[in-house]
């Protein structure tokens, strides 16, 4: 994955030098750069394990076991979130404010208590399906090198997706395939998370309700599936106005006022995205072998 984003930084930077003013040439530029970025990502982890499946197949396996491993970010959203945890359970806003920083994209430096919190839990609740659940799918779909092609676009979102001067046109490809590509992983991982809900003892109608009201309260047709799941499970209002760049961004929230954020919210976002994993690889793993059965001619 730093791979990935060390090729598109090397394009960024080439995309700067060349200055381009024309909006078209802009997204035609960007356009090529996301799909040479995502075709790459694909055929070289293709070669890899095809190369290595036809030397070994246990050899194969391994490798692409490990491949899909690192394509799920579970552990590190998890450890990213809970030092944000750690911070707010010392009672130093400040170191809070800082590691909330390296995972969101709004201005931190003087959130209060509560936003620290909702900012943390927003990013865990996001994330489930963009770093654990959509990668499953993919993976289900094509094995490593698809979940590669799809980490490909969300990293391409995550670096040029921006509403800016420099990147409005230049991003405005990978924004948009990266809602395309998410626009059914986002609503099986919200579903997920109201199952997750369930064995957590977290409020499922909440959830449920909340999750039919608010899931398109964002700018993003996705992000707001699984927000809003959480916000209604936990009985938080999530989303909401922020900082980005010096620039207030009036957004809508998600979920009802119900508690005052804590940093024990943040534990509980990061069992309901596991809970919501687990469901997701029972599902997953069951779909593949019924799909391993089809193929090979058994009946189920």
């Amino acid at each position: 994955m730093r791979i990935i984003g060390k090729g598109i930084s090397l394009c960024i930077t080439a995309y700067r030098k060349a200055k381009v003013k024309n909006r078209v040439v802009q997204f035609i530029t960007g356009a090529f750069v996301s799909l040479l970025i995502i075709g790459l990502s694909f055929t070289v982890t293709f070669l890899i394990t095809h190369i290595l499946y036809r030397f070994n197949f246990w050899v194969g396996l391994s490798i692409e076991a490990v491949i899909c491993y690192f394509l799920i970010a579970a552990k590190a959203l998890k450890n990213e979130s809970m030092r944000v945890h750690r911070d707010l359970a010392a009672d130093d806003i400040e170191a809070a404010r800082k590691s909330l920083s390296f995972i969101v994209g709004r201005e931190t430096q003087n959130l209060d208590k509560p936003a620290i919190v909702k900012g943390a839990v927003e990013t865990v609740a996001e994330n489930v399906s963009d770093g654990v659940i959509a990668p499953l799918l993919f993976i289900l779909i094509g094995g490593a090198p698809l979940g590669m092609a799809y980490k490909a676009v969300n990293t391409l979102d995550s670096m040029t997706g921006y509403r800016n001067e420099e990147f409005e046109y230049f991003g405005k490809f990978a924004a948009r395939l990266d809602d395309v590509v998410n626009f059914i992983p986002a609503r099986v991982s919200a579903w997920l998370m109201i199952i997750g809900s369930v064995f957590t003892g977290m409020d499922v109608k909440s959830a449920v309700r909340i999750y039919f009201r608010d899931r398109y309260n964002h700018k993003s047709p996705n992000s707001a599936q699984t927000e809003s799941v959480c916000a209604g499970a936990l009985g938080l209002r999530l989303g909401g106005d922020n900082y980005y760049h010096g620039e207030l961004v009036h957004k809508p929230t998600m979920g009802d006022d119900l508690n005052e954020p804590v940093p024990e919210h943040i534990v509980a976002a990061n069992r309901l995205m596991y809970a919501a994993s687990v469901c997701a690889v029972v599902l997953f793993s069951a779909l593949g072998v019924i799909i391993f059965l089809l193929r090979s001619g058994c009946h189920v």
